[in-house]
């Protein structure tokens, strides 16, 4: 019986505590968009193919600048 009075409040205490952390949460945007990010990692790949072409071109372009220069 002694055993209730101290795991009663303990668990009153914890069920507030998971209470407030999970508002927290919500509140700041933890569950907005969940299925956002499972779906950036598949176009990923797209987007750093397509900044790799384009930094290729701006080489090339440089290196004809200068063989045009010289």
């Amino acid at each position: 019986m002694d055993s209730l009075f101290f795991l009663i409040p303990v668990s009153i205490v914890l069920v507030i505590l998971v209470t407030l952390v999970f508002l927290w949460a919500v509140r700041s945007g933890q569950f907005d968009d969940l299925e956002g990010p499972a779906h950036s990692i598949l176009h990923e790949e797209e987007e750093v193919a397509a900044s790799k072409e384009a930094e290729s071109l701006s080489d090339v372009s440089d290196e004809e600048r200068k063989d045009s220069a010289s």
